[in-house]
């Protein structure tokens, strides 16, 4: 019934929100635990573009889904077939923005830990981008491999080869509130580090 699924979303929320904050805390704590690797943390410019890339990163990760209420599961999680902002730039805009992020974290800190976490993280997202291209090729058939052939998942591949047209004036697709929150959430955090960094270590975990 309505009510027993909305029963299982709220418990699905609470329990994997602080699953989530675990893992993050844990990372934190354990990042440099590894074998060593390489290090390259004293060549010039490697810093800053490790930072870029990281802001970049979440500019994909996150906005791709636009109903932040469905990822925390309190409204009903819905198939979304989107082809606008960042689905024009790739059709797998979380995977892409996994692989942003974990290069330069792998790069900065460059030891096993590290990678593995890389590895891990990317094969997740792999799978996810697989299942859902299945999950929307069996629910909308032809329209979703028209939209499939509009768009990549190289990143602008699809605008670049002009498999895909945007309209005039698309840029302004980006003008929504998940990309300017995350903009702002970004700059936040890059302040915020010390502080996240700190109270991570305060968990011991």
């Amino acid at each position: 019934t309505q009510e027993t699924e909305r029963v299982w979303r709220v418990f699905f929320g609470v329990v994997s929100l602080p699953l989530a904050v675990s893992c993050v805390v844990f990372f934190i704590n354990h990042r440099y635990d590894g074998v060593p690797l390489w290090d390259f943390k004293l060549v010039p410019g490697v810093k800053a573009s490790c930072w870029i890339s990281s802001f970049v990163s979440f500019w994909f990760l996150y906005p791709s889904t636009f109903n932040l209420l469905e990822v925390a599961a309190v409204d009903k999680p819905k198939f979304h077939m989107w082809e606008t902002g960042i689905m024009r730039v790739t059709r797998h805009p979380q995977m892409v923005g996994q692989l942003i992020w974990c290069l330069p974290h792998t790069l900065w800190i460059g030891n096993s830990f590290m990678v593995a976490t890389s590895l891990g993280l990317m094969a997740h997202h792999a799978l996810g981008a697989w299942h859902g291209d299945r999950r929307l090729r069996t629910r909308y058939g032809e329209a979703f491999e028209e939209v499939r052939a509009r768009t990549s998942v190289v990143p602008f591949a699809a605008l670049l080869d002009g498999r895909q047209q945007p309209p005039e004036g698309w840029l302004l697709e980006f003008a929504r509130a998940p990309y300017i929150a995350i903009t702002v959430g970004t700059v936040a955090a890059y302040f915020a580090h010390p502080l996240l960094e700190g109270g991570a270590t305060l968990l011991k975990w």
